[in-house]
């Protein structure tokens, strides 16, 4: 089935704070600090915990948007708190807590095997996909 098809089988359900997901990493190389230029160490960089963070947060909601709509990030909040070296999986849950307006708020939590990795909040924002990329050109 192509996504325009998937799309139109879509139904929206409201937005509201308690949607939830997760997506999970095993880390490679090409996930580590030394990798994408954010260190010298070959364990899990921070920007690919961010990137695993917000992939849970865009989970939580995409089946909650209305056709046209989207949701971009807008700010980041997380302290990465452990290591984890190539190998390891690691799962990010993002739990929607608020809407405010157009604005999501979620509480995001990464773990490993061995316990946490980092933990924040993330905040996106919902906008008409057409009206965003026209001002992106």
């Amino acid at each position: 089935m192509t996504d325009s098809r998937r799309a139109a089988y879509r139904t929206a359900v409201p937005i509201t704070p308690g949607l939830n997901a997760t997506a999970t990493l095993v880390v490679s190389d090409a996930d580590t600090a030394l990798a994408m230029g954010s260190g010298d160490v070959p364990v899990l960089a921070t920007p690919r915990v961010v990137a695993l963070a917000e992939q849970a947060t865009v989970k939580a909601v995409e089946r909650s948007l209305a056709e046209g709509r989207t949701t971009v990030g807008s700010e980041v909040q997380l302290t990465h708190l452990a290591p984890t070296p190539v190998g390891v999986e690691v799962t990010a849950e993002a739990v929607l807590e608020a809407v405010e307006g157009r604005k999501l708020i979620f509480r995001v939590t990464v773990n490993d095997s061995r316990g946490l990795v980092a933990a924040g909040y993330v905040t996106r924002v919902l906008v008409e996909r057409a009206r965003f990329l026209e001002r992106a050109t």
